[in-house]
């Protein structure tokens, strides 16, 4: 990514990041699809109250996965292929034992953080039971995610959204399976997840062994280099902490949604999954900034940051453009793929909530973007704070405004906390390309 259009680089990354992240959501739509159609909305809440606290500790995973891909785009950018490999075999060692250790932790802890949250009785056991399989299958999510990050740094994001293509389909299957024909209900769905991101995992895993050379490692290459590990610690934890900040935010958001009642709790979990297809694609284009600034940044190639940095803005400004006409129009038939009754409350509630969301949206696009150029000029500090600010703010405005307003707070507190994040972000970015360049011109 050091030469050549800056657009067509950013959109040829981006698409297979875009279309492989929309396939991995596909594992929580379908789950909370199936359930809410074939087993009920006091499941589908269930699904739903667990979604948040799960996803802290995937995206802690994928926080760790994330920064130290930063680090190898800089290395294998720079041509610096001995670095590019310690890099790699120290992530994969640490973020193994990690993984262990974190799967240990959770399902011990599984039932009283539900209770923390203020998890209504009737959907407790549910929902405990769905978090403890997917906690079991979280090595599975690791191995996906290092091997996915490595070959997205080195510039492929095709592979792993051919092989998350094929367990999102897997995943579909095995869910009508476990939970149509067996009738296994809430753990069924579970199942099936976590099956297919074994078969994702192992997908990557084959392919980097047939087809990518510079990924084969001798005996003498697997190391866990204490330099590098220190390093990797300060970018990863900083990445990790911001995506945990983001989905403990979201697990207190889901505790203000819990006293409105089995309903708001279902509906939340429905749009949810609206807002994470809608989400996905920003935070992708946002991730081929990161890749394109980092690789370029370890090539000293300054000019080609600073156009990489406002071409990533226009695309995700025109992603916006079209979101939110699909997202006000189809509305109502979205709930419906959640919801099978027409005219229920959880589908009213829903409408509202998305024909609101369908404007916000724009909002995320311009932070994401931003947050992109800062991982890969590896001030990952920034995004830590502008998500904590963002979190903080959204947090505060749904404990407020959920009491009065119901679901309408929610989507409210979302645009609350993306006002302050933009606040505190753009004139930090000022500062940042006024300081580069001065440096520039300086060198």
């Amino acid at each position: 990514m050091t030469s050549g259009n800056i657009s067509k680089h950013l959109i040829k990354f981006a698409v297979p990041l875009v279309l492989g992240n929309l396939f991995q959501l596909t594992y929580n739509a379908a789950d909370s699809i199936i359930v809410g159609k074939f087993v009920g909305t006091k499941a589908l809440a269930a699904v739903g109250t667990a979604n948040p606290i799960m996803n802290i500790v995937i995206f802690l995973i994928v926080g760790i996965c994330m920064g130290a891909s930063v680090l190898m785009s800089e290395y294998f950018g720079a041509n610096d292929i001995k670095k590019f490999k310690r890099e790699v075999s120290t992530t994969m060692i640490a973020g193994f034992i990690f993984t262990i250790i974190m799967i240990l932790i959770c399902v011990l802890l599984t039932e009283p953080i539900l209770r923390l949250i203020q998890t209504p009785e009737e959907i407790m056991g549910d929902a405990t039971t769905y978090l403890r399989i997917i906690f079991f299958g979280l090595i599975f999510t690791f191995l996906y995610n290092v091997y996915s990050s490595t070959l997205r740094s080195i510039g492929d994001s095709k592979s792993p959204l051919v092989f998350l293509m094929i367990s999102a389909v897997l995943n579909v299957v095995m869910d009508i399976i476990f939970v149509v024909y067996f009738k296994m209900g809430v753990a069924g769905t579970a199942i099936a997840t976590v099956i297919a991101e074994m078969f994702s995992s192992i997908f990557c895993i084959i392919y980097v062994y047939k087809k990518v050379p510079l990924l084969h490692f001798s005996k003498n290459e697997i190391v866990l280099d204490k330099i590098l590990l220190k390093k990797t610690i300060n970018y990863s934890s900083v990445t990790a902490m911001q995506q945990t900040c983001l989905y403990v935010g979201k697990v207190l958001v889901q505790s203000a949604v819990n006293p409105l009642g089995v309903d708001a709790i279902a509906t939340f979990n429905a749009v949810n999954r609206v807002d994470d297809f809608a989400f996905i694609p920003q935070q992708s284009i946002s991730n081929g900034m990161t890749v394109f600034l980092a690789q370029n940044r370890g090539a000293k190639q300054y000019e080609r940051i600073k156009k990489g940095l406002w071409t990533g803005l226009k695309v995700e400004t025109i992603y916006w453009c079209i979101i939110v006409g699909l997202v006000y129009f189809g509305a109502n038939n979205l709930m419906n793929l959640f919801v099978p009754n027409e005219g229920s409350k959880v589908i009213e509630l829903g409408v509202i909530y998305l024909k609101l969301m369908a404007f916000f949206y724009l909002l995320p696009a311009w932070t994401n973007g931003i947050q992109g150029y800062f991982r890969g000029m590896g001030q990952l500090k920034v995004t830590l704070m502008s998500t904590f600010v963002q979190m903080f703010g959204r947090v505060a405005f749904a404990y407020l405004l959920a009491p009065k307003l119901g679901i309408v707070g929610i989507a409210l507190s979302c645009f609350a906390g993306w006002i302050i994040m933009l606040a505190y972000e753009v004139p930090v970015l000022i500062k940042h390309r006024k300081n580069n360049l001065l440096k520039n011109k300086s060198e």
